[in-house]
């Protein structure tokens, strides 16, 4: 009895055991669970970290490029609102022109009626003229004093007294005859002047004469050359400018064989990026650059005659007085306006560079915008140069004092730029 009551007691403490096991394993499997999800738990966050931190660096690129392409866009619209009123201020312009010209051809359409009266009412009087003279001639015939043995003939009976020298009609008529002017011109030739017409000047006037070519001009200083159209090819220019700027005159030998011209010169500040250009890439025609100052506004000058490959001197000049503007292109007066940027200033402290239009402070460059070509001589001054400063810095004759700014204040030529000191311009590549 007592061993079947122990081997039931061994049997019961051996299931017990058992359960107790079993029970060990489960909850060691649950550890090892927990910990392996803990891991992969830890490896999720981890990489939810990282795509987090991609998706981060991808935003702030995309807002960047939102930024840009959002100032681009500004700019492009308020350039569009300044050229929209360049032209309806054109379209007034040749509204009022053609207002003019059609009065003036009212006035010349009366002026040649006039003429046409007054070449009948001529005529008119020369017969009457003639007849009187005819008749003045038979008085005095009749008036002769007869000699000896004649007799002196009797008035004809039918014929009307003729009026004598002294006769009111006959005196009218000579002083009206008198006062008319002698015609020098035939009525054409007088017609033609009264209408203005034009004839090809000759040989030796000043419109027909060819710009003088550079070929002895010497002395221009060193000249930068700009090989190919790249965001690399740039040069600053140190120090900008130290004082507000009321006038400007910007003068450089170019010689480019692009279809278009770039830009040749960009002066941007932290408040605007267009404060000064000088830029030929959207221009209306491909010869023409826009003259900005303090963007949006700009005056188009047409500077085709630079696209042939020669060198060829060129005077950008400006005043805030009444906004006057000239460009002087081989000593010659192409374009010229007013009421641009009048009592305008432009400010100090930006960054000036060549060869590249800035969209941002010293940046922002883009390949299609650039300058592919060569300038020498380079300068600029704080007024507006007179026409004879112009033609004497465009022959090499002399150069004009109070420069602010020129070649040699070129402080980082980078890129494939070149500097080339040529002893006069025909030798500058």
């Amino acid at each position: 009895m007592g061993l079947v009551q122990f081997q039931t007691f061994q049997e019961v403490t051996l299931t017990h055991l058992q359960a107790i096991a079993s029970n060990y394993n489960l909850s060691y499997n649950i550890d090892a669970r927990f910990q392996s999800l803990a891991q992969e738990s830890q490896a999720m966050a981890l990489a939810v970290n990282q795509s987090q931190a991609a998706v981060q660096s991808d935003l702030g690129h995309l807002k960047t490029w939102m930024r840009k392409t959002h100032r681009r866009s500004r700019k492009v619209d308020s350039r569009l609102l300044a050229l929209g009123a360049t032209l309806r201020e054109r379209s007034q312009q040749r509204a009022l022109q053609r207002k003019a010209q059609e009065a003036q051809r009212e006035a010349l359409s009366s002026l040649a009626l006039d003429l046409r009266v007054l070449q009948d009412t001529l005529a008119r009087l020369m017969q009457v003229v003639q007849s009187q003279g005819t008749r003045l001639d038979t008085l005095e015939g009749w008036l002769q004093v007869p000699g000896p043995g004649t007799t002196v003939p009797a008035w004809p009976p039918t014929q009307p007294e003729p009026p004598s020298a002294s006769s009111p009609k006959l005196q009218g008529s000579r002083q009206v005859l008198k006062a008319l002017p002698e015609p020098r011109d035939s009525p054409q030739d007088f017609a033609d002047h009264l209408q203005g017409t034009w004839e090809p000047p000759g040989p030796g006037s000043q419109w027909t004469r060819p710009p003088e070519r550079p070929g002895e001009i010497c002395n221009i200083g060193p000249a930068l050359v700009f090989p190919n159209a790249s965001t690399e090819n740039v040069v600053f220019l140190s120090p900008g400018f130290l004082l507000g700027l009321r006038a400007l005159s910007v003068c450089s030998w170019i010689r480019t064989t692009s279809g278009h011209l770039g830009t040749l010169l960009s002066y941007a500040t932290e408040e605007n990026d267009n404060k000064l250009v000088l830029h030929g890439r959207d221009s209306l025609s491909p010869g023409s650059i826009h003259f900005v100052i303090g963007d949006p506004a700009f005056r188009e000058l047409p500077l085709q005659p630079l696209l042939d490959g020669q060198w060829h001197h060129m005077c950008v000049i400006w005043t805030s007085i009444l906004g006057r503007y000239w460009l002087h292109v081989d000593r010659r007066l192409v374009a010229t306006g007013s009421r641009f940027r009048e009592g305008y200033e432009i400010p100090p402290g930006g960054s000036l560079v060549l060869g590249q239009e800035q969209d941002s402070m010293g940046g922002g460059f883009d390949s299609s915008e650039s300058f592919v070509g060569s300038v020498a001589g380079l300068a600029m001054w704080d007024r507006a140069l007179v026409p004879r400063e112009v033609s004497h810095l465009a022959t090499g004759k002399e150069f004009p004092p109070g420069a602010i700014l020129t070649l040699a204040n070129a402080a980082s030529v980078g890129g494939f730029v070149q500097r080339v000191n040529c002893t006069c311009l025909e030798l500058c590549p």
